[in-house]
């Protein structure tokens, strides 16, 4: 078997088979192992009439494959203290598990059979229905989650990209099996999955059970042709949602995944309004004014494309405020160079953050299939930290005048 390992020193394993599915391995001493499917599918990659498909075909991935039933799969890895969980966003599927090391085998064969057999009852796929129009409304109950939605439809209005994940009650009520498994036949092959895995189990034997249940699938290496979104203005939009509490959504394009300017980007945006208490904007709204309880500033990559988004919410008379000291500390950063000092003091935070994240092994694994589909490669702490520390503050300026744009900036506000 050519197992090849990318990184000796974080033992790194990838390996193809034959009909071109490619597999990631992280070694790990924990006896808690993780694995799962990458598959490059998601809300863009829907058609007009298929508004929500990706994420129903998530659900009923649980419902029955040919040889078993929705309890049997339920029970598979819940009897042995293992989780069986999954998730769609824009571009990608993802379907996983978590268990003890000794139910490696026991998690692939499942997981294979799932993700590649599954057979998406009629019946099922009503129940199932009912189930996404009640999580529909739950979140259009929550204005704070329903902001960020609207935003990228905004950004990316006439383009799939600006799809909602959960689709529409419209749509959905016209779906039926046939439509579904076309879907999958379309979107779940060998060229647009990824398998991979974290543990201790040796990176041979996980590739050998791989090859034991997924190698006898067929080759199907066809790429996939997204239409890029075209750029559009920056423009403002208040909606009347009838809320007790405000909320603003203020943001523009940002940098793809890959892009070499990201760690810059990242870097300030978690000195703009990252999870510290410090961070400019929890400053400025929060501890000096008390405006707000909650001001983030996040980041969203895809393959072509990136959104930078910054977050509040809080009364109605302070909005205006608020919006006005969130384009005063952008200014800043566009025009005002960080000190040595000040970037050292955001390298060394960033960087404990990013250490600490890298604990949480079940997220470690989780961003594994999609650096290797996009990337070629995965990326090891040491190297991601090596990046924030090369970066100067020259870099940073040039990067918030880039991504900054008054001309490009967008603003949702909840009323």
């Amino acid at each position: 078997m050519d197992t090849k390992r990318m990184d000796w020193h974080n033992d790194i394993f990838y390996h193809t088979l034959p009909n071109g599915l490619k597999a990631i391995h992280l070694a790990s001493n924990s006896t808690v192992s993780h694995c799962g499917y990458f598959v490059n599918v998601g809300t863009r990659d829907e058609q007009l009439h298929q508004w929500g498909m990706a994420h129903l075909v998530e659900h009923l991935l649980f419902k029955g494959t040919q040889k078993r039933r929705p309890h049997h799969i339920i029970n598979r890895m819940e009897t042995v203290g293992g989780e069986l969980n999954a998730y769609t966003n824009k571009e990608e599927t993802v379907i996983y598990s978590t268990f003890i090391e000794e139910y490696a085998e026991r998690a692939i064969e499942l997981l294979t059979d799932l993700t590649f057999c599954s057979t998406f009852p009629q019946k099922e796929l009503e129940k199932e229905v009912e189930v996404v129009i009640d999580e529909i409304n739950s979140y259009e109950d929550s204005p704070a989650e329903l902001i960020y939605d609207e935003f990228e439809n905004m950004l990316f209005e006439g383009n799939s990209l600006g799809h909602f994940i959960l689709g529409t009650e419209e749509h959905l009520h016209k779906f039926d099996s046939r439509q579904v498994k076309e879907f999958v036949n379309e979107h779940y092959t060998t060229g647009q999955t990824v398998f991979f895995s974290m543990g201790k189990t040796p990176p041979k034997k996980i590739f050998r059970l791989l090859e034991k249940y997924a190698g006898n699938l067929p080759c199907n290496n066809t790429g996939k042709q997204r239409t890029p979104p075209a750029p559009l203005s920056g423009r403002q939009v208040c909606a009347d949602k009838n809320t007790n509490q405000s909320h603003t959504l203020m943001g523009g394009y940002a940098y793809p995944i890959g892009h070499p300017l990201r760690p810059a980007l990242m870097l300030l945006n978690n000195l703009l309004g990252g999870p510290g208490m410090n961070s400019r904007l929890n400053i400025s709204l929060r501890e000096k004014r008390g405006y707000v309880y909650t001001v983030e500033a996040s980041l969203t990559p895809y393959s072509d494309t990136g959104v930078w988004s910054i977050y509040f919410g809080g009364d109605q008379r302070n909005q205006q405020r608020c919006i006005d000291l969130v384009q005063k500390e952008l200014h800043l950063l566009c025009n005002r160079k960080l000190s040595t000092s000040q970037l050292a003091a955001a390298q060394k935070q960033y960087i404990g953050q990013m250490s600490i994240s890298h604990s949480r092994q079940e997220d470690v694994a989780l961003a594994l299939g999609k650096s290797i589909y996009h990337l070629g490669q995965w990326k090891p702490l040491h190297q991601m930290v090596q990046s924030i520390q090369n970066l100067t503050a020259e870099e940073l300026l040039h990067v918030a005048n880039e991504i900054f744009t008054p001309q490009h900036t967008f603003l949702l506000l909840y009323r």
